[in-house]
């Protein structure tokens, strides 16, 4: 089975300055994304993870390298139909309505009346808008845009779906409609190419990640072989007990009221610590082991850099 998306040594560099200068941006990327998986393309802003993405779609052509989607030249007419895409910052027209918008580029894909009518009214259940159908789209909340720009990407019911960082700006609720409406893509046997800077929700939805920093992928594959299951620290939350009784133990915080938040870094002082608050009549409220997430990850391969 032939991969959904595959890149090999893509270079990319731009001429920038009065007296034209080539940066290189991409310094050469690989990476493959397998059918129906939710892959997340990580790095900081400037990274490269746009100038990627626009390489993959056509919109700017690489100084070298070689793109292939679902075995086909990612230029070829086979490879684009099957693609869906949402930018950064798309643009909308204002004045259409949610129905009109979709109407719209279901026209653009010459989709039959009967079949782009019942397309539309699916994407607008899947993405949570079928009551603001008729709501023009300049009257749309930052989240709302979102969603009919990702059901705009999904109306030539594409195999591939990249989308350039769909998760900035939202509050959390937005944020969390997405993700919902991105693992429904992934149920429908869609594959998703998902670039962003927002650590926490990838590492909630992605089977597997690329971090890119200053144009070269530092380290890909699955989360879980990625972030090592080691414990960093543990956590524990008390009470009853003096700062004085606890020192040397651990990084000590206060929080709020009585409560003591502790850092504990070596395994065995946590023995002494249970044994002090039972000596003291104090309580323990939550003893919870840290292990490393993908923001300590992505932290530490930056700083490196």
């Amino acid at each position: 089975m032939a991969a959904a998306l595959k890149i090999e040594d893509l270079h990319k560099s731009f001429k920038l300055g009065f007296i034209p200068k080539k940066k290189e941006i991409l310094k050469g990327i690989s990476l493959s994304v397998e059918e129906g998986e939710i892959f997340g393309y990580l790095g900081p802003n400037g990274a490269g993870k746009t100038t990627t993405i626009k390489c993959i779609l056509g919109l700017i052509f690489p100084d070298k390298g070689k793109m292939e989607i679902f075995g086909q030249p990612h230029l070829s007419l086979l490879a684009k139909e099957r693609i869906g895409f949402l930018p950064e910052n798309p643009y909308f027209y204002d004045y259409l309505t949610a129905k009109e918008f979709l109407n719209f580029y279901g026209q653009l894909f010459l989709l039959k009346k009967k079949e782009k009518e019942e397309k539309i009214s699916h994407l607008l259940q899947l993405i949570g808008l079928e009551r603001s159908a008729n709501l023009q789209l300049r009257k749309f909340s930052r989240g709302m845009l979102q969603r009919i720009g990702l059901a705009q990407a999904l109306i030539n019911d594409p195999s591939l779906v990249l989308l350039d960082e769909p998760l900035g700006g939202l509050d959390p609720l937005g944020r969390k409609e997405i993700r919902d409406i991105i693992i429904r893509l992934k149920e429908e046997g869609k594959t998703v190419f998902l670039s962003s800077h927002i650590l926490q929700d990838i590492e909630m939805i992605c089977d597997r990640v690329a971090i890119i920093v200053n144009g070269q992928i530092i380290s890909q594959g699955a989360l879980q072989d990625l972030v090592r299951e080691k414990i960093l620290f543990t956590e524990v939350i008390l009470s009853g007990l003096e700062k004085k009784e606890l020192e040397g133990l651990g990084e000590y915080f206060s929080i709020h009221g009585e409560r003591i938040l502790l850092k504990v870094f070596e395994e065995e002082k946590i023995e002494k610590i249970l044994n002090l608050v039972q000596t003291k009549r104090g309580k323990i409220h939550s003893l919870i082991p840290r292990t490393e997430t993908l923001e300590d990850l992505f932290v530490g391969i930056v700083k490196q850099r």
